[in-house]
């Protein structure tokens, strides 16, 4: 199903019928994708006296249990109730769900103290004139193990304060990247990337996102897409989430 998208004066066409998702599957157990110390999700099946809420067991129906941290099992989109005092939420804050997206990949630098970065000038360099609506940073080297990464106690890549800043200034709404933070694993507390992105509190930008621990397979290039940014309805500061890409084509 092809349709026509028209953003900033250009028109694009954009085939529907195929999807590429770049959100990691959340399962249960040690396999899956995990960060920030906590227990893996579980998916248990509700147990009522003697009767099981699973088929297999003998129950008449399939009826579980999930346990979670959307910021720590897997895709999750945030909003800026991830660093405010006010109780904002993804399900108020994210009313929009289709957006022009801008994929680029990224080999971050590594600093005399051994952490890896992403800078201004990497962002610069990839975007050139281009304005997105989104940004997804995917980063090298770009192993399938990110699907199953146990992310604790390892200092993954992060953005600096300025690159953070200067996709504010771009005007760039929602962002998406294949770690599980903006920001460096232990900064005490400061996350300063998420600030300038948010520009919390003194400029707060309610409407822009954060998607965290995203994979974007070697075999997607770089380019300009279709972004659907799926949630679940939840009243907390992030939900798992399923962002979709779609190929946008220039119109003839």
């Amino acid at each position: 199903m092809v349709s026509k998208i028209t953003f900033k004066g250009k028109s694009y066409n954009t085939d529907l019928s195929k999807p590429i998702d770049i959100s990691i599957p959340l399962r249960t157990g040690e396999e899956n994708v995990n960060a920030w110390y906590v227990s893996p999700m579980k998916i248990e099946p509700v147990r009522m006296g003697d009767w099981v809420g699973d088929v297999k067991q003998g129950g008449s129906v399939n009826f579980r249990n999930i346990t979670f941290n959307p910021h720590g099992n897997g895709t999750h989109t945030e909003c800026v109730g991830h660093i405010s005092k006010e109780d904002y939420t993804i399900n108020q804050c994210l009313k929009k769900f289709f957006f022009i997206a801008e994929l680029i990949t990224i080999l971050p630098n590594e600093t005399s103290n051994g952490d890896k970065i992403i800078t201004k000038e990497h962002i610069e360099n990839c975007l050139g004139e281009k304005r997105p609506e989104a940004i997804i940073i995917r980063t090298l080297d770009n192993h399938i193990s990110k699907i199953n990464k146990h992310y604790s106690n390892t200092n993954p890549p992060y953005l600096t304060y300025e690159a953070a800043m200067f996709i504010h200034e771009l005007g760039v709404d929602h962002l998406l990247i294949d770690l599980p933070s903006v920001d460096k694993e232990v900064d005490d507390g400061k996350l300063q990337a998420h600030h300038a992105f948010w520009q919390y509190p003194g400029n707060t930008k309610l409407d822009r996102t954060i998607t965290e621990m995203i994979y974007v397979p070697n075999t997607i290039f770089d380019g300009t897409y279709l972004l659907n940014l799926q949630i679940s309805s939840f009243e907390n500061d992030a939900s798992p989430s399923k962002p979709v890409l779609y190929q946008l084509n220039l119109a003839l």
